[in-house]
């Protein structure tokens, strides 16, 4: 069907790091999920900014893209990345498409609780503008009640 992305001129489709290397792509990766999940939780748990939330993260996904991809060949999903790497057997980078994003959410995760506490933590779900329940421990309701 697409013969080309089966081709080893067009490395399978695999993500690979960019021209710069391996240590770049690292960091590259690390620092997009940083801000990714920063922005992600700092809007998210925001009474004035919860609902732009998507917008916020579609745009830093679309500036990734293009700005971003030619560093680090832009992951963003290990299990598509551990997909393209499987037939043509391209594993050497792949740690960095498993290992960076873990970091880069785990560090945001830690800098947004020392910064705001965890009080400041309402809920996980992005979108409460609908009339399903929300089966995290939600505190929506007590965040609408605060001023960010």
């Amino acid at each position: 069907m697409f013969p080309r992305l089966a081709h080893s001129a067009t490395n399978y489709a695999a993500t690979l790091p960019g021209p710069q290397g391996p240590l770049v792509a690292f960091l590259a990766e690390v620092a997009i999920t940083f801000l990714l999940m920063s922005v992600i939780l700092r809007a998210s748990n925001s009474p004035r900014l919860g609902r732009f939330t998507g917008l916020f993260a579609g745009a830093l996904v679309a500036t990734y893209i293009t700005f971003e991809a030619p560093l680090s060949g832009m992951s963003m999903n290990p299990a598509r990345t551990f997909g393209s790497a499987f037939v043509p057997r391209l594993f050497d980078t792949l740690w960095i498409y498993i290992t960076a994003p873990l970091i880069g959410m785990l560090l945001a995760a830690e800098v947004y609780l020392r910064r705001r506490g965890i009080g400041r933590v309402f809920c996980a779900k992005l979108h409460h503008q609908n009339a399903h329940r929300c089966i995290f421990r939600c505190a929506y309701g007590e965040m609408q009640a605060t001023d960010n």
